[in-house]
């Protein structure tokens, strides 16, 4: 984690393109926060900058030469964890493989702009070099190849489901930190609906991976979509909110449009705010992110007689929004992020003992 008060955030970044690089660089030139301290045409190159440069932070291009970023990116975390921010393109191929990063570790990733790097994609790169710079870099256990060995986390006997919905809002870290919560789910868990701040190209591969790789059936939450138990419903992001709404005896996910709320569609606070009616039959749940989106909607779930969770500081890739959450009184139970399906599995089960 970057802590020098002052001192510029040193980047290395890593492409095979020289024009790209050269193009980044002068992005970065006049930035009072980034210094650009060197440059790697491979994974190879890389290897050997970082222990020659020590940088901060490093831009990854997912397609290279020799090794791609993927296989680099993957050792990289395995032997020397650090703050990396993808490059990826918006292809199918190109979200799959930005899916995959965040899974394997990587905090942030930058989509390729089809229309030349101009001042607005630099200044948004920029705030993600900078926000990975203070961000908790960690070992990261990959998810695949981890679904025969995964062991449920209190699954035993559950299916006596006490009719509790489950709302998650995560963001900076939020692909691996939600892949750890859903590989402990039951296939026959409470339905789970999902607000995670990502590019809307990349949310369906995101949801396909989940689905693959976890017991619960995970799709792409639409208007109308009725939660059922067993199914976990990501809210698509683009243009719109995703809410939920009670109508009878079943609670259904909902479009909402308007503008972007705490700078992003979707806004974990317009989930949980839609939420308050029914509070006492909800489960609020905060991962790591930065900023504060979803902390006041928790409190006011927890004030309507939700159960609230928050992921704790040592296992968030960023503790903004689960602290924001827990300064304000928002959060009854502080977790770390291993130990939240189990919490969400005893508060929506009939035949455990909540009190």
């Amino acid at each position: 984690m970057h802590s020098g008060h002052g001192a510029k955030i040193k980047v290395l970044m890593v492409d095979d393109s020289p024009s790209i690089l050269s193009l980044l660089q002068k992005g970065f030139a006049n930035h009072q926060e980034i210094e650009v301290v060197g440059t790697a045409k491979d994974a190879y190159d890389a290897r050997e900058k970082i222990k020659a440069l020590n940088p901060d932070v490093i831009t990854l291009d997912v397609e290279m030469p020799r090794m791609s970023g993927l296989d680099f990116l993957e050792r990289l975390m395995r032997l020397r964890p650090m703050p990396v921010v993808m490059l990826s393109s918006v292809t199918p191929e190109g979200s799959a493989a930005a899916v995959r990063a965040l899974s394997l570790g990587a905090v942030d990733v930058q989509v390729k702009p089809s229309r030349g790097f101009n001042a607005a994609f630099m200044k948004d790169f920029a705030a993600r070099v900078v926000a990975a710079a203070r961000s908790r870099s960690r070992p990261v256990q990959p998810l695949d190849g981890l679904r025969a060995i995964a062991a449920p986390a209190n699954t035993a006997g559950f299916g006596r489901w006490n009719g509790k919905i489950v709302l998650i809002g995560a963001s900076t870290g939020g692909v691996s930190a939600l892949e750890t919560v859903m590989r402990s789910m039951p296939a026959d868990g409470p339905p789970i609906v999902v607000s995670q701040h990502m590019p809307e190209v990349f949310l369906r591969s995101f949801a396909e991976r989940l689905h693959q790789k976890n017991a619960m059936n995970v799709q792409v939450a639409t208007d109308g979509t009725v939660l059922k138990q067993g199914h976990v419903y990501l809210a698509p992001g683009g243009d719109r909110h995703t809410i939920v709404e009670q109508r009878g005896k079943t609670f259904v996910c909902a479009d909402k449009h308007g503008p972007k709320t705490n700078g992003h569609y979707p806004s974990v606070d317009e989930l949980f705010h839609s939420a308050v009616p029914f509070g006492e039959l909800v489960v609020g749940a905060l991962l790591t992110g930065l900023g504060r989106d979803g902390a006041a909607g928790l409190k006011a779930l927890k004030d309507a007689g939700a159960s609230t969770i928050g992921q704790d500081e040592n296992t968030s890739t960023v503790y903004g929004m689960p602290r924001a959450a827990f300064e304000i009184g928002a959060v009854d139970t502080q977790l770390p992020i291993d130990a939240i399906a189990r919490q969400i599995c005893r508060l929506t089960d009939k035949s455990m003992v909540t009190a």
